[in-house]
């Protein structure tokens, strides 16, 4: 069975992007646009990750995460920023939180965007 891996990105050409690389590695993959649109997918599609954009219209990715993280406590988690002073906002969410979150930079290259999901699902593998 394929993991599921969803994309929550505003900018939808990064969302089918980031979503292409996914399926061409053998994910089932998935984008949506909006925080919202991203939970009410994340309620049936059940992701083992989601990549999620800090920075969106309307709900932040971090306000997102949370309510993931409420619901469905075993996806994993990567965050992507193109502004630095994002870091300093997802460590804090963290910390409050408890919850680890990976941040990349956006634009990021598709190796080590592969090699993060790789990592952060191993270990959903080895916590089961």
């Amino acid at each position: 069975m394929k993991q599921r891996i969803l994309v929550v990105d505003d900018d939808r050409l990064v969302a089918d992007t980031l979503n292409m690389v996914f399926l061409a590695n053998g994910f089932d993959s998935e984008a949506r646009y909006s925080a919202a649109d991203g939970l009410n997918r994340a309620r049936t599609f059940s992701p083992q990750l989601m990549l999620c954009d800090v920075t969106m219209p309307e709900e932040t990715g971090l306000q997102l995460v949370e309510k993931v993280s409420a619901e469905m406590p075993d996806v994993r988690l990567l965050m992507l920023t193109a502004y630095s002073s994002n870091m300093e906002k997802v460590d804090a969410h963290a910390t409050r939180t408890g919850r680890m979150l990976k941040l990349l930079r956006k634009p990021c290259r598709p190796e080590l965007l592969l090699q993060e999901a790789f990592a952060l699902l191993k270990t959903t593998q080895s916590a089961a």
